[in-house]
């Protein structure tokens, strides 16, 4: 035992002392994939037109910065500043991000910059790129998409929204209340009885965030009332490779919104079959069939659908019988024929389908990726992000198909699982060899007693007892 000591520490080190690190398995994955694919090359001749010209700031390359948000992903970090300071604290990071010994981290005002000056489009490039991936591997289809949508907490409190029209606090607005109702000088108390006592209206079309103009009040997944974005996605039912990104209001209905989801993904499916690159494996009739859950239904949705020449596949909520008039014909033919596909064996498996492929991407993305609460404002800045969360989730697909494991924390697991099923083929060898042991244990036991036996002698007695 001693005790702790201070010591100078060298002015000169060497390079082979310094501590290295083997580096994490899947990101020794990932970067064998990107690299195979030429990614660097690709994202530097994207954002060519970003460079300055100039001297500014030390440049992050493209490439690390998305790859710097993957690590938001694969990590569960929601934050650009714990992504920073990952970056800084693991050498498997570093390594993964291209860093050297010698070389800092990136800060987080640096990755927010960037994110700034480099545009949506860009990061939607990206996000083809990876489904061009994808679809070399044979793990994109693009004939049948899943849709859903979920909520997002916004980066804003619902003490600062303020009026729209007068631009009022909402603790001013309780007090013009109280002074109308003949209350002079309210308290805090007071405020809070009057504001228990009304019956509340929390209409968009009457209050705003003034830190972010997009979020809308919304209920919550747990029944909150907050300020919250809608995140809706495309999911490949076949695969489960998400196929279309869209952040949309959070007041608006499903029924609304899926139109700008569905465009988006018919514009991915369209551009997948046009690469060369992504392979014969994507639909060449393109999307041609849609699943959702009933908060979809609406005659106006199936009608665009059918018009469109989709398929729909939308469960239809309880309700009673309709009467229909001569102007809804056409609604009629087009809900009818969506029930008549949906008690259909392929609908009641691609409901099944819906629920497993749709729901999961969700929980990779918002639960285990962090991202049920946002740390930015706007729609732009949320999709460029959560663009490369669900490029993220496409790129585990990949690895997942080739070594088994699509996170860092499934190839932590391989190892156990790998135990566990030599275990298990031990155990059954064990079962099942064990009786044919003693079978034959007891065969040769039985020719040995016959062979060692002396010839009967005539005196030898036989009794019956």
């Amino acid at each position: 035992m001693g005790k702790r000591r201070k010591g100078q520490e060298s002015m000169w080190i060497a390079k082979s002392d310094l501590p290295t690190s083997p580096g994490h398995p899947f990101y020794q994955r990932v970067n064998e994939l990107l690299d195979e694919a030429k990614f660097d090359a690709f994202v530097e001749g994207q954002c060519r037109k970003f460079y300055a010209a100039g001297v500014g700031r030390p440049s992050l390359p493209p490439g690390r910065y998305f790859r710097l948000l993957l690590l938001g992903y694969f990590e569960g970090i929601d934050s650009e500043r714990g992504i920073a300071w990952r970056a800084a604290d693991s050498l498997a990071i570093r390594n993964f991000l291209g860093l050297a010994l010698e070389e800092a981290g990136p800060d987080h005002s640096t990755i927010s910059r960037n994110r700034r000056l480099i545009d949506l489009e860009t990061h939607r490039a990206v996000f083809t790129w990876v489904q061009e991936r994808l679809a070399c591997e044979g793990l994109l289809k693009g004939r049948t998409v899943a849709v859903d949508a979920t909520t997002l907490e916004a980066n804003a409190a619902m003490k600062s929204i303020v009026r729209r029209d007068t631009g009022e606090s909402y603790d001013e607005f309780l007090r013009g209340l109280a002074e109308a109702s003949g209350i002079k000088t309210p308290s805090r108390d007071a405020l809070v009885r009057l504001d228990r006592r009304r019956k509340k209206k929390m209409s968009n079309e009457d209050w705003m965030s003034p830190a972010d103009p997009d979020a809308r009040v919304a209920k919550m997944k747990d029944k909150r009332t907050h300020l919250a974005h809608k995140a809706e996605n495309a999911v490949d039912t076949e695969t489960g490779a998400i196929v279309a990104v869209t952040i949309q209001g959070a007041d608006q209905g499903d029924s609304a919104t899926i139109k700008k989801t569905l465009a988006e993904a018919i514009q991915q499916v369209e551009t997948l079959m046009v690469s060369r690159s992504a392979g014969p494996y994507v639909s060449d009739e393109g999307l041609l069939e849609v699943v959702a859950d009933k908060g979809y239904h609406s005659d106006e949705t199936l009608l665009e659908l059918e018009q469109r020449g989709l398929r729909s596949y939308i469960s239809e909520p309880a309700r009673p019988r309709r009467k229909w008039k001569d102007q809804q014909l056409d609604a009629q033919s087009a809900v009818y024929a969506n029930r008549r596909r949906m008690r259909g064996a392929r609908g009641m498996r691609l409901r099944r389908q819906r629920g497993e492929r749709a729901e999961r991407p969700f929980a990779h993305l918002c639960e285990t990726g962090n991202m049920r609460r946002t740390h930015l404002r706007g729609h732009d800045n949320i999709l460029k992000r959560m663009l490369i969360h669900a490029s993220g989730l496409n790129l585990g697909l990949v690895i997942r198909d080739r070594t088994g494991a699509g996170t860092p924390r499934g190839f932590q697991g391989l190892a156990q699982a790998l135990l566990v099923i030599l275990w298990t083929l031990y155990s059954l060898m064990e079962v099942i060899l064990r009786p044919l042991i003693r079978r034959m244990a007891r065969s040769t036991d039985l020719d040995r007693s016959f062979t060692s036996r002396r010839p009967l002698a005539a005196s030898d007695a036989f009794t019956t007892g």
